[in-house]
């Protein structure tokens, strides 16, 4: 499943996968290594959305993009 949040003209997505052993995989292909799991999907969700903030905190500034940073907003403000 892939879930797609569009920002004006920004287009990011979401991948979720049944995990092998339980519950589900998240992934956040527009930051590499960004990855998180949870027993429902909705809690994949959640976690996927503190990986991504927790992996941006880490980022040089000068390196994250602008389109990054909005889709950082839009976690940040809970619209996906």
């Amino acid at each position: 499943m892939t879930i797609q949040t569009i920002y004006g003209k920004i287009q990011r997505s979401l991948i979720i996968e049944n995990g092998e052993d339980f519950g589900y995989i998240t992934h956040c292909p527009a930051i590499p290594g960004c990855h998180s799991q949870g027993k429902t999907i909705e809690e994949a969700i959640e976690n996927i959305k503190d990986a991504i903030r927790g992996c941006l905190s880490v980022l040089d500034k000068d390196l994250i993009s602008e389109k990054i940073e909005k889709f950082c907003k839009l976690i940040e403000n809970k619209r996906i």
